[in-house]
C-alpha cells in the first residue's frame, strides 16, 4: 500500500497593536477556512498550496481533482491530530528526530550558495592541473602575539629577498630555515599536488604562481610560507592498480633488506608462469589485499608516495606489470587495473560541493555567513565585562587544562557578556564554551590572542544559533517545510502503530480476513510449463537435449590438465588452470563443475584416482564448496588415440539455472533463444494461450519463430491457500484497519467542509 506525505503551507499574518489614544489600524480580514477538524482550522490558501504541490504525488500523469485531494488532505490531518492527541509529538524520540531533520533543512538557509558554486567551479578548474610545489615555512602559531607574528612575517620577507637576489637558493634556504621537518631536507619539495591537498590559502597562492616564481609570504595557521612552483602539468586523472608488497622495516638489518629483495625478485620471476592472484596470495605482506588480488582503491596524484605514483602512472596498458621498486613501505610490484581521465564537471560537482563545504574552504564560507549575520543582528558588547572575563583566564588554557573557577567572582557570575538583539549571553556560557573547546596549543601561543579568538568563535556560534531559531519567522517556505516534516514524522509513526505493525503481527486477524474474503484470492486454471522460443532448429535441438537432464549441461569446458606418465603432482600450470575454473564457479552462483579423471593403459587405476583427488583438493583450497563439484573417475575407460590425452583431468560446466543454459546457447551465435519456465494462466503468455492445454510436449510456429512447450501439469482453478494469498491479504487487511481507524478519528474530531470555498477552487 502506498502512502504520501503532503506539504502544508502555513501563512501567518501579524496583527499590529496600538496605543488607546490613537485609532486602531484596520484589521486584516480573516483568512477563508476550507476545512475544520475538531477545533483546528485549515485555510483555503494552505490547502491550495498543498494541492498544487501534491496533485501528481501518486506517480501518475492524471491529476487528482480538488474534491479527491480534499479527502486525502482531510485523512492526513485526521491522522496527525490523532497522533498529537496520543502525545506522540511530545516524546523525546520525536523531538530528537525533528531536531535532526531541522538541522539538515536549515543548512541551505545558512549558506551562501553563490559562493559555494564559485568555489566548486574554481576547484574543478584547479583539478585539471597538477603543480610541483616547494615551500619554506617560517613558524608562527595561530595565536602568536602580534609582535611574534610580525617578526615571522619580516623574517619571511627578508628570506624571500635573499633568494630573489640569489644570495641563497630556494632549496638551500629550505634546508637551513624551513620548520617543516618533513620537507626541509628535500629542499622544501612537496611533490606534485592538486586541489584539496593543502589548506585553501596555500593552494590559492600556489595556483596563482607561474613556474619558477616565488610567492609573497602566505599566512596559514602554521605560520608564513614561501612557495615556489617547479612545474605545472595537466591532470593525469585517476588510476587503479593491484600490488604485491614485501615489507621492509625501517630498522631492518642488511640481511633483512637482502631477504626482502630476494623475495620480491622471486615473486617477479614467478609471475612469468603463475597467475597474478596466486603469486599475490603467496608472497604479498599486505594482509588487507593479498586474498583479493592486491587490488587497491583508485587514487590520483598526491594520494600516495611519489615513487609509487610514478611507477603506477608509467604503466600504459591494462594488465601491464612493473618491475620491483622500493618505497618507504617496502618492495612493490604493481599491475595496472584501470586508468581514467578527470571526470566531467557534471559528474564531479556533487562530490566537489561536499568537499568544498568540509575542507578548509569551509572557513571562508563560515566567515561569509558571520559577516552577513553581524549586519542582520544588533550586537551589544559591554567592553568592561569582556575584558574582565578574558583577564581572569590563566595560562592553563594554553595547555588545555583550564577549569572554570568555582564560584565565579560576583563581578562575572551571570553577567551579560554580549547581547544579540534582545537576547543576552553570559560569562558563564562563554566559560562553558571555553572549557569544552580547549585543546593543548603549540609553544609560542599567546593567552590573550587565544582568548580573543575563542570569544569571537563563541559570538559567531551564538549568531548562527540565533539565526537558526529565527528561520521560521524569516522564511515562510522554511516554516512550511518544517510543518510538512512534523506532519510527515507524526503520520509515519501513527500509521506504523495503528495500521502497519498491527497488520503484520496480527496473524489471527489476517486469517480471519482471509476466511471472510476467500473468493477474492483465487487461482484460475493454470499450466506448469517450460517454454523455449528460438529462430534456430539447431539451438532448439540443443536446448531439448540439455533440458532432458539436471543439472543442465552448458557445453562449456575449461582447459584440460595434462600429466606426465604416472605423475599425479599438480604443476604451476595446472594450478593456474584450476584457479580459472574456481573463478568461473565463484562468478556464477548456479554453476557446478564435473571433474573427470583419466589414465592410460600403462598406468595403475590408482593414478587416475590420485589425479582426481589432488584436483578436487585444489578447487576446495580455492574456496569452492564440494557441493559444486561432480566427481567422475573414468580410469582407463574411454581411451583415445593420444596417450597424452588419456593422462588428463577435464572440466565440464553444468548449471541448475535455465537462464544460464539460455545464456550459454546464445553465446554460440547461431541464432537467438529464450527459455522460460513457470506456472501460467490464460492471458499471461501468448505462447501458452496458443497451445493445447494437455500434458506433454508440443511445437508451435508463431511470427517466424519455433516454440517448444513442455507442459508437465495442469492445475485446476482453486482458492489460494492462506500462505499463497498472505501478501495480498495483508495489503487488504491494512486498508480495512486504516478505514476502521479513520472512522474512529471522525467520531473523535468533527470534520466540517466549507462547500462554498471548495466550489470556488473547483471552478
Amino acid at each position: 500500500m502506498k502512502y504520501c506525505f503532503f506539504i502544508v503551507g502555513m501563512v501567518f499574518i501579524g496583527l499590529g497593536s496600538c496605543k488607546t489614544s490613537k485609532p486602531a489600524p484596520p484589521q486584516a480580514p480573516p483568512e477563508p477556512v476550507i476545512l475544520s477538524i475538531g477545533d483546528k482550522n485549515f485555510s483555503t490558501d494552505e490547502f491550495f498550496q498543498s494541492f498544487t504541490k501534491n496533485q501528481f504525488s501518486d506517480d501518475t500523469t492524471k491529476p487528482t481533482s480538488i474534491s479527491e485531494y480534499l479527502q486525502l488532505f482531510t485523512n492526513l490531518k485526521l491522522k496527525v491530530l490523532g497522533a498529537q492527541s496520543e502525545g506522540r509529538d511530545t516524546t523525546a524520540a520525536f523531538r530528537e528526530e525533528i531536531a535532526s531533520f531541522r538541522k539538515q533543512l536549515a543548512q541551505p538557509y545558512l549558506s551562501d550558495n553563490v559562493l559555494i558554486d564559485n568555489l566548486v567551479a574554481e576547484a574543478y578548474e584547479r583539478l585539471k592541473e597538477e603543480l610541483k610545489i616547494s615551500h619554506i615555512l617560517i613558524a608562527a602559531p595561530q595565536d602568536a602575539t602580534p609582535a611574534d607574528t610580525l617578526a615571522a612575517y619580516r623574517a619571511a620577507v627578508a628570506l624571500r629577498s635573499r633568494i630573489l637576489q640569489q644570495e641563497i637558493s630556494f632549496e638551500e634556504a629550505a634546508e637551513r630555515f624551513s620548520k617543516d621537518a618533513a620537507t626541509a631536507q628535500k629542499g622544501g619539495n612537496l611533490g606534485y599536488l592538486t586541489a584539496f591537498q593543502t589548506v585553501y590559502p596555500f593552494e590559492s597562492a600556489a595556483y596563482q604562481l607561474s613556474v619558477g616564481k616565488i610567492s609573497d609570504p602566505i599566512r596559514t595557521n602554521a605560520g608564513y610560507h614561501l612557495i615556489k612552483i617547479a612545474d605545472r602539468r595537466p591532470s593525469r586523472g585517476k588510476i587503479q592498480v593491484a600490488h604485491i608488497l614485501v615489507r621492509v622495516s625501517p630498522n631492518a638489518t642488511d640481511g633483512g633488506k637482502a631477504t626482502a629483495k630476494a623475495k620480491i625478485e622471486q615473486a617477479y620471476s614467478l609471475l612469468k608462469q603463475e597467475a597474478w592472484d596466486i603469486v599475490c596470495r603467496d608472497y604479498s605482506d599486505d594482509a588487507t589485499t593479498k586474498t583479493t588480488g592486491g587490488v587497491l582503491r583508485e587514487f590520483k596524484t598526491g594520494d600516495w608516495v611519489p615513487a609509487f605514483e610514478e611507477a603506477a602512472f608509467a604503466l600504459r596498458q591494462k594488465g601491464d606489470i612493473s618491475a620491483p621498486f622500493l618505497t618507504n613501505y617496502g618492495w612493490h610490484i604493481i599491475k595496472l587495473i584501470n586508468r581514467k581521465p578527470i571526470e566531467s564537471f557534471t559528474e564531479l560537482a556533487p562530490q566537489l560541493r561536499q568537499k568544498v563545504t568540509t575542507d578548509s574552504r569551509s572557513e571562508l564560507i563560515q566567515e561569509n555567513l558571520y559577516a552577513k549575520l553581524r549586519k542582520a543582528y544588533k550586537i551589544t558588547e559591554p567592553s568592561n565585562i569582556r575584558e574582565n572575563a578574558i583577564a581572569s583566564l590563566d595560562t592553563s588554557l594554553l595547555r588545555g587544562k583550564w577549569k572554570i573557577p568555582a564560584p565565579l567572582p560576583t563581578s562575572l557570575d551571570n553577567k551579560t557578556l554580549f547581547q544579540i538583539d534582545n537576547k543576552a549571553f553570559t560569562v558563564n556560557q562563554f566559560y562553558e564554551y571555553l572549557y569544552n573547546r580547549q585543546v593543548p596549543l603549540a609553544l609560542g601561543s599567546d593567552l590573550n590572542m587565544l582568548a580573543k579568538r575563542y570569544y569571537k568563535q563563541f559570538v559567531n556560534k551564538m549568531l548562527v544559533e540565533t539565526e537558526e531559531e529565527n528561520l521560521e519567522k524569516k522564511y515562510p517556505d522554511f516554516k512550511a517545510l518544517m510543518t510538512e516534516m512534523r506532519d510527515g514524522v507524526l503520520y509515519s509513526q501513527t500509521m506504523e502503530a495503528n495500521v502497519l505493525e498491527k497488520s503484520l503481527v496480527d496473524s489471527v486477524g489476517q486469517k480471519q480476513y482471509w476466511n471472510q474474503h476467500k473468493d477474492k484470492y483465487r487461482y484460475p486454471e493454470r499450466v506448469v510449463a517450460n517454454i523455449v522460443v528460438t529462430d534456430s532448429d539447431s539451438l532448439l535441438k540443443r536446448a531439448q537435449e540439455s533440458l532432458s537432464s539436471y543439472p543442465y549441461q552448458l557445453r562449456r569446458k575449461s582447459a584440460d590438465l595434462l600429466f606426465e606418465p604416472k605423475s599425479t603432482t599438480l604443476t604451476a600450470k595446472h594450478r593456474e588452470n584450476i584457479f580459472d575454473v574456481a573463478i568461473t564457479l565463484l562468478n556464477n552462483d548456479n554453476y557446478v563443475v564435473e571433474v573427470s579423471s583419466y589414465s592410460d593403459t600403462n598406468e595403475s587405476d590408482s593414478i587416475s584416482t590420485a589425479r582426481l583427488h589432488n584436483t578436487i583438493k585444489a578447487l576446495v583450497n580455492n574456496r569452492i564448496p564440494v557441493t559444486k563439484i561432480l566427481e567422475k573417475d573414468y580410469g582407463k575407460f574411454k581411451p583415445v588415440s593420444s596417450a597424452a590425452r588419456n593422462r588428463r583431468v577435464s572440466f565440464q560446466f553444468f548449471s541448475t539455472s535455465k537462464k544460464d543454459l539460455e545464456k550459454a546457447l546464445n553465446a554460440l551465435k547461431i541464432g537467438k533463444i529464450s527459455i522460460v519456465d513457470g506456472t501460467f494462466a490464460k492471458g499471461s503468455n501468448s505462447y501458452i494461450d496458443a497451445a493445447r492445454w494437455e500434458v506433454g510436449s508440443q511445437t508451435l510456429t508463431q511470427d517466424g519463430k519455433k516454440i517448444w512447450l513442455e507442459i508437465s501439469k495442469i492445475e485446476p482453478a482453486r482458492v489460494k491457500t492462506f500462505t499463497e494469498a498472505r501478501g495480498a491479504v495483508i495489503n487488504d487487511y491494512q486498508k480495512q484497519l486504516e478505514q476502521n481507524w479513520l472512522e474512529r478519528l471522525r467520531q473523535k474530531f468533527a470534520v466540517k467542509i466549507n462547500e462554498e470555498e471548495l466550489r470556488k477552487l473547483a471552478k
